[in-house]
């Protein structure tokens, strides 16, 4: 009687831990699943924040450089086609041009030396840099949640519990696109 006490003390003890290991593993899945989501989410509010700033930005430039209408439509159609943007492969897409279109409109500025000196187009271009800064920053950490989830789907018992979770894709990177490489030329 003592010796069947001890075996199913030692089995509950077995089960406990093999339950706890597993109930463990299927929730590290879902908090690094909701760590993607969450800097997913503040990578989204900083490019909304740069999305609100470009109409002020394109109106201001806009009255010292008419001339330049194709620079300002393809911001704006760009900032259009972000909002519309279902996924997030779409948003990265669409963010990354308009990174290439704001360098190119503030190369525009840059022709024009009454606009440089524009208190309203100064404080502009301030804000517009420290989005820029923080965009950087958020889709740093974006990035760093997304390399841990998809390391830990990647490993032995990862990858199962992702699977059990239905979480068997990998997120996706927020890279630079290979026009944002260039060197813009800026020319006085």
């Amino acid at each position: 009687m003592k010796t069947a006490g001890i075996v199913i003390a030692v089995i509950l003890v077995i089960a406990l831990i093999f339950g706890g290991w597993f109930i463990s593993g299927l929730n590290r899945v879902v908090r690094l699943d909701e760590n993607v989501n969450s800097a997913w989410a503040q990578v989204e509010n900083q490019l909304q924040r740069r999305n609100d700033l470009i109409p002020n930005l394109v109106n201001t430039v806009k009255g010292f450089a008419e001339q330049e209408r194709e620079v300002f439509t393809r911001v704006t159609e760009l900032r259009s086609q972000w909002a519309k943007s279902d996924t997030q492969a779409q948003k990265i897409e669409t963010a990354n041009k308009i990174t290439g279109a704001l360098s190119r409109l503030l190369l525009v500025a840059e022709r024009y030396p009454q606009l440089k000196s524009n208190q309203n187009f100064l404080a502009l271009q301030s804000q517009l840099e420290g989005t820029e800064n923080r965009i950087a920053v958020e889709r740093m950490r974006y990035n760093n949640a997304v390399k841990a989830f998809n390391s830990y789907r990647r490993t032995v018992f990862g990858g199962f519990f992702a699977s059990l979770r239905g979480l068997n894709e990998p997120r996706e990177y927020f890279e630079v696109s290979e026009t944002a490489k260039e060197v813009p030329e800026v020319s006085f």
